[in-house]
């Protein structure tokens, strides 16, 4: 494994000879001239017209027919799972290779995380073993499938398309409906991908997107809610504007609610953003395809490529080892970052952190060989523009 080591260690060095960093924004449209009106009318909180522009123009993009803008991927996720009816002591299916974010909406909701396997083939949620597991330890009883080894109410599944690679959604959407648990689409990652045609986010009762910095579309911080339930939405968007009644003057909040609604200054950069977005997936995927070249005679290492049925936006590029060996990932981790080329392994499996340790979970074979073998590389949308 060592010469595999230094020939992927070579390949990135020869690729990126001035370094790269992880994923960096790419703000080279009209955010500063967006931003600005902001600024010079004075409209920078979460009222204005931005707001509404960004919340329409993601809608028209993933083809739902809502989208309600609000402060971060983790509060789309939260509320998500509040509308799925989410209550204390149920549990939550959520693949055990995911950002600690989705665990933790989980846990806002006073619920259970409930650790999931996942597949070799999208990096997200095996829905053939999972199907399996399911019929093995649930029990229906009054339209709901209740843990037969905790008692607990197994209420929702989260799907997290990873690093931007669709979940093979048809046959896990046969399994929630058998099992009566309602499908969320953790989407934070898969802006501009889609499966089988559609777009993510619009399969799901309800979805999540987010715009971190990092992400393919950034508004600096924020998220959003996609839902094709009108009487959803408005109450998505009642309860994230602190449940307050509309009035002239008076302030009246008729039950708890959360400040959650992305300010317009914020909106006004994402609207500059999505206006990029096919620009940004068209280098994205040219970044795929050049580092699948780079890479493709190359021993014991290979890109991970979109699943047949999916067009990714290759949010970030996967390295997999053909054996997993953390010892070896961690090698070529470190020969790149001290080279000034930013790479990153996966996410620590979230059933080890201390707070889920003692959670329940599923066989985790796949998920723990895909810690072993994973290595994140640059990924930005300009990266050999640079």
């Amino acid at each position: 494994m060592s010469k595999t080591v230094e020939k992927t260690f070579q390949i990135l060095k020869e690729l990126l000879p001035n370094g790269a960093s992880l994923h960096e924004p790419s703000l080279k449209g009209r955010e500063l001239s967006y931003v600005k009106e902001c600024i010079d009318t004075g409209w920078v909180s979460s009222a204005g017209s931005y707001v509404n522009r960004f919340e329409s123009d993601l809608a028209a993009i993933t083809g739902v027919k809502h989208a309600i803008a609000v402060v971060n991927g983790t509060a789309a996720l939260h509320i998500c799972l509040k509308y799925c009816g989410v209550q204390a002591a149920d549990e939550v299916l959520i693949p055990a290779v995911t950002f600690v974010a989705t665990a933790n909406a989980v846990s806002y909701c006073g619920a259970v995380p409930h650790f999931i396997d996942s597949s070799m083939e999208t990096l997200g949620v095996d829905p053939i073993k999972l199907g399996i597991y399911l019929d093995r330890i649930l029990i229906k009883k009054g339209g709901y499938s209740f843990n037969k080894e905790t008692g607990r109410r197994v209420k929702a599944c989260i799907a997290v398309h990873t690093y931007g690679h669709p979940v093979d959604l048809d046959p896990l959407i046969d399994i929630c409906k058998a099992h009566y648990i309602d499908l969320i689409e953790d989407a934070a990652e898969s802006l501009g991908s889609y499966y089988k045609g559609r777009h993510t986010g619009g399969f799901g009762d309800v979805s999540s997107l987010s715009f971190n910095g990092n992400k393919i579309v950034t508004t600096g911080g924020g998220g959003a809610i996609l839902t094709n339930d009108s009487e959803i939405a408005s109450q998505i968007k009642h309860i994230t504007t602190t449940a307050k009644l509309p009035h002239v003057w008076d302030f009246v909040h008729d039950e708890v609610g959360y400040n959650f609604r992305l300010p317009n200054i914020n909106s006004a950069l994402g609207c500059a953003q999505l206006e990029q977005l096919p620009g940004f997936i068209e280098k994205k995927r040219a970044n795929a395809l050049k580092y699948q070249e780079a890479f493709k005679d190359v021993d014991g290492i290979k890109v991970f490529c979109e699943p047949a049925f999916a067009r990714s936006n290759y949010w970030l590029n996967v390295l997999l080892l053909d054996v997993g060996s953390i010892e070896v990932r961690n090698l070529i981790l470190k020969k790149t970052n001290e080279a000034g080329i930013m790479t990153r392994p996966v996410w620590v499996l979230l059933n080890k952190l201390q707070m889920y340790k003692d959670c329940p979970k599923m066989d985790l074979t796949t998920a723990s060989d895909i810690e072993a073998r994973l290595i994140n590389i640059p990924s930005s949308a300009r990266l050999f523009e640079m």
